[in-house]
């Protein structure tokens, strides 16, 4: 038996069961349940992932004329991505119940629980904030005068033996990261699904990390691995991988959250 439900004890907020994971195959399954998702969706699930990835390259590209704005974007982009993903969360909802997908069906979810996701998706500006205030911080104490390109800001920190101001940021960074992870494992799919305001979409995403730490360590892997390859592609592997995880993700919500 590699799943056991486990039901919060919550006083304040009544949450779903959360099933406890001992199979750490399962993040490969809900890809390739991500996978079949693409293929029954393409054109819709390749074309938001074009669009997305033109939008994140655009970002990121334009972005490094500055230091301090490429910074922010290029690790930004990721941090509202679980937003961004919202689409492909639905386009499977829709395959689920066998319904053909069509991008009207997208928006009425939406309108549905419209205040909690639009909440979320203030909750995920305000991080992405903070992050561009702590990235404006490092590179004002880092450099001065006109702003300087990647190579000359990066030779800079070599030369001057400033990679220590980069440490606590990498650090921020990655604590930063890993809250967004653990509030969006499984929120947004859950707000789609059940209209769940967001302080009980949130609690359950927390503790379905909580539930399943290493289960969700492998699964945070995973993702950073194939965001790294989007990247590392200039965004070309993008179009495949965003959509791929988007989906994968509806299907790690329903595998994780009792029905």
């Amino acid at each position: 038996m590699d799943k056991i439900a486990i039901k919060p004890n919550l006083h304040a907020i009544t949450l779903p069961a959360i099933d406890r994971i001992t199979d750490y195959t399962r993040p490969m399954l809900w890809l390739r349940q991500g996978w079949r998702d693409m293929q029954r969706t393409p054109l819709l699930s390749l074309g938001f992932g074009a669009l997305f990835a033109v939008l994140g390259y655009a970002l990121v590209h334009f972005g490094w004329g500055g230091v301090q704005t490429g910074m922010t974007l290029t690790s930004g982009f990721l941090l509202v991505a679980p937003f961004l993903a919202v689409v492909f969360y639905d386009l499977s909802r829709q395959a689920e119940h066998h319904h053909a997908p069509r991008l009207a069906h997208i928006l009425k979810p939406l309108r549905a629980n419209g205040a909690s996701i639009g909440f979320y998706a203030l909750l995920l500006a305000f991080i992405f904030s903070v992050w561009e205030r702590l990235s404006a911080i490092v590179v004002g104490l880092s450099v001065s005068g006109d702003p300087v390109n990647f190579a000359g800001f990066r030779a800079l920190l070599a030369g001057s033996g400033q990679l220590g101001i980069l440490l606590p940021y990498a650090a921020v960074g990655v604590l930063l990261a890993v809250l967004v992870f653990a509030l969006s494992v499984v929120s947004l799919p859950m707000m789609l699904h059940r209209k769940a305001d967001l302080a009980t979409a949130l609690m359950t995403s927390l503790w379905v990390v909580r539930t399943n730490p290493l289960l969700m360590l492998e699964w945070a892997l995973i993702i950073v691995a194939l965001s790294v390859l989007g990247y590392a592609t200039l965004f070309v592997a993008m179009v495949v991988v965003f959509p791929l995880i988007g989906h994968a993700t509806w299907h790690a919500y329903r595998d994780l959250v009792e029905r």
